[in-house]
């Protein structure tokens, strides 16, 4: 796939697993919206990891920090 669909799916992704999270209050949801637009690599995906620049790497972290939260979030609120 070239970059720039990958960038589509990827903030398309992002944007429907944050409404998931902030409106409809889904999280677990949310994390397989979240971590399904992982998937969706939107910097150049033949770069190989070491060679990224540290932002990218930084955003994909946080992305995955965040996909953490939600299934922490999912199973959490989920015990009532």
């Amino acid at each position: 796939m070239k970059t720039p669909f990958n960038k589509f799916l990827y903030f398309g992704f992002l944007l429907i697993g944050l409404y998931q999270a902030f409106f409809n209050k889904d999280y677990m949801s949310s994390a397989s919206s979240l971590g399904i637009g992982l998937a969706f690599d939107p910097f150049d995906t033949e770069q190989k990891w070491n060679d990224r620049p540290a932002w990218q790497r930084t955003v994909l972290i946080i992305h995955l920090a965040l996909v953490a939260a939600m299934f922490g979030f999912g199973i959490g609120l989920n015990e009532k």
